[in-house]
């Protein structure tokens, strides 16, 4: 992908570093594969605040994504590139052979007119799914299943991939995109690629009106409230307010946030930070 730099003609452009957007080849979605998308500002079914900082924005149509891929042998044709606001990666809508269309994520190198083809026996090519165990080692897929059926879960967000590393009897392992090396169970389905738009988190925003048009309404910062308001606020003049933690008490950095003794642990060889787990 490109990004586009902009001239500083105002304030807001000055710093603002865009997505050029050329893989996309159109703007208008496919009105079969929409449904509405309803917006909360935040409150729950009670009407009270629940989640602060969200609300406004503009209004945005939910793109029905085929991440289960379960149209097995039938050939699909790609026939648009589009860009997807509920998501950071871009999407491709597909149209297959019996005239059915469905959206999936785009990877890279994915282009209009190209074929994709879902299934047990198909070649592990750009944009194609089939079990892990077809595939040969250090493949790059995206869109990975936990379970056979349940649909992709992991690797899904733009420029994100896993690694298919080795192969044991029923199990596949993969190099997650965090460096964690994981089990995988060797008959689920991937996609093959890395996702598309990678340089989305070298995009500056450039102005705060960008988040508002997103629902992202301003995040007041702890130190700056009082005490009764949040354990970082009160003090005299700029104090740090200690160890950063949420409103709630919750440390924000160092402490472990993985549920200790998790069932999935045994799927897990070596931990993101390197170390192995005992057994």
């Amino acid at each position: 992908m490109a990004l586009r730099k902009f001239k500083p003609v105002t304030a807001g452009t000055r710093w603002r570093i865009g997505n050029a957007y050329a893989e996309i080849t159109t703007n208008k979605p496919e009105k079969s594969l929409l449904e509405t998308k309803k917006r909360t500002g935040g409150r729950n079914s009670s009407g009270h605040l629940s989640m602060r900082y969200i609300g406004g924005g503009h209004k945005q149509k939910y793109r029905v994504i085929d991440f289960k891929r379960n149209k097995k042998d039938i050939e699909a044709t790609v026939v648009s590139i589009e860009y997807d606001p509920n998501r950071t990666s871009f999407i491709a809508l597909l149209e297959y052979t019996d005239g059915v269309k469905t959206y999936i994520i785009a990877p890279q190198g994915l282009t209009v007119g190209m074929k994709v083809i879902s299934g047990e026996n198909v070649s592990p090519e750009i944009g194609n799914c089939l079990q892990l165990k077809n595939m040969p080692l250090g493949t790059m897929v995206h869109n990975i299943e936990m379970q056979p059926g349940q649909g992709g879960k992991i690797a899904r967000s733009a420029g994100s991939s896993a690694q298919l590393s080795n192969k044991e009897e029923k199990y596949a392992i993969l190099k997650m995109p965090s460096g964690e090396l994981r089990k995988i169970l060797i008959n689920c389905f991937a996609t093959v690629g890395v996702v598309g738009n990678s340089d989305h988190s070298l995009e500056r925003m450039g102005k705060a009106g960008r988040n508002r048009w997103k629902g992202i309404r301003p995040r007041t910062r702890g130190v700056a409230m009082n005490p009764v308001d949040h354990p970082m606020g009160g003090g005299e003049g700029k104090a740090s307010g200690g160890h950063p933690r949420s409103r709630t008490g919750k440390y924000a950095k160092g402490q472990k946030t993985r549920t200790v003794g998790k069932g999935s642990d045994k799927l897990i060889i070596q931990r993101k930070n390197g170390s192995k787990l005992k057994k």
